[in-house]
């Protein structure tokens, strides 16, 4: 096979195109130093240097940094999609409502006529002027002022059940307009995310069983590297926080779903991707969060690092494209990436953004 094999790999790297680095997938946080340069052997693979092999899993990991930003905007779409159609319902049944009040007004105010009518058409003031009563006339200039009054308060309501009627139609109006652009938005995602994992997936296809296997030494020696760097730094030094009691139950939640698969925007309870998770988790201690790692970036609050506890998510990325559940002792739960499990990993094994903390 020799440099035919080398070639094609090549070939693979090149036609699919890489973009940025996303990680290393789910590994201990501690684990032992890995063998750094896997020794070629006679098989026909040799040819294929851990250069090549490293080229792939740099790919691979572009690929899937890719398919991960595509499934935020995806499952953003998708909260708001399901925030617009709650919209829709609430504006559905103020309409209703609005109708049934109208058609009471209208009654109301057919009544009135009718009882005009049956006093041959004259208001309440001339038929007073013509009685011959003067106590008569006292009390029924009482009920005529009020009657007015009524009459205009009537008129008035009428005016602004209609007003309203037209206002919550309008909004509804606009609602499905928003409603019909976020699901373009949620199928482009779609689309997005497909795309970049068919593509991964078309790569790992190309490699033989031996140089899969290299891949994964390769892909957890870049994670241990990482996660070395981060702790000789000293960290864990100033990381003493403990968690607090809704902190304990997102961590337990977490755990708990260790060994089940990451599958694109899902939530549970049989598979996740890496927010799903954590919102999940956060949301069995009670404490709703946004569904999204951007989100979550954007609206919960930041802590630094040193000062970060078990139940804190930390961010990673530039683009905030990946969220991890920190447990203490530089470690992490997370969901990976398509074709990982929920795995416990080294904090430090992808470049951290920054660190929120969902019950400040």
């Amino acid at each position: 096979m020799g440099t035919g094999k080398r070639g094609l790999i090549a070939t693979a790297v090149t036609v699919i195109g890489a973009v940025v680095v996303l990680s290393a997938p789910g590994t201990a946080f501690a684990v032992p130093d890995p063998t750094s340069t896997p020794s070629p052997t006679a098989s026909p693979t040799a040819a294929v240097t851990n250069k090549d092999i490293e080229a792939v899993r740099q790919q691979l990991d572009a690929l899937y940094h890719d398919a991960a930003v595509a499934t935020d905007a995806y499952n953003a779409a998708e909260e708001k999609a399901e925030q617009q159609s709650a919209q829709i319902v609430a504006l559905a049944k103020k309409i209703v409502t609005g109708q049934e009040k109208l058609e009471k007004l209208k009654a109301r105010a057919g009544a009135a006529a009718a009882a005009q009518y049956r006093t041959n058409g004259l208001p309440d003031e001339a038929q007073l002027m013509l009685s011959d009563d003067p106590q008569e006339f006292l009390d029924g200039t009482g009920r005529v002022l009020q009657g007015q009054r009524a009459t205009k308060a009537l008129i008035a309501e009428l005016a602004r059940t209609q007003q309203d009627l037209k206002q919550y139609a309008d909004d509804a109006s606009a609602q499905w307009t928003k409603l019909e652009a976020g699901r373009k938005a949620k199928a482009a995602a779609k689309k997005q995310v497909e795309q970049q994992i068919a593509a991964a997936e078309q790569l790992e296809s190309r490699l033989e069983t031996a140089e899969k296997e290299r891949l994964a030494e390769l892909e957890e020696q870049a994670a241990h590297t990482a996660q070395s760097a981060w702790l000789d730094s000293g960290i864990l030094d100033e990381i003493d926080g403990r968690a607090s009691e809704a902190g304990k139950i997102a961590v337990e939640y977490a755990t708990t779903q260790i060994g089940k698969p990451y599958e694109w925007g899902a939530e549970g309870p049989g598979s996740y991707d890496c927010s799903g998770l954590t919102s999940q988790a956060w949301a069995s201690a009670g404490r709703p969060i946004p569904r999204t790692s951007q989100e979550q970036w954007k609206q919960l609050r930041h802590v630094d690092v040193k000062d970060m506890r078990p139940g804190d998510l930390i961010i990673y990325f530039d683009d905030a494209s990946h969220v991890a559940m920190y447990l203490g002792d530089g470690a992490i739960v997370h969901a990976p990436r398509p074709g990982r499990t929920v795995t416990i990993a080294g904090a430090g094994s992808m470049p951290i953004l920054g660190v929120v903390r969902p019950d400040a």
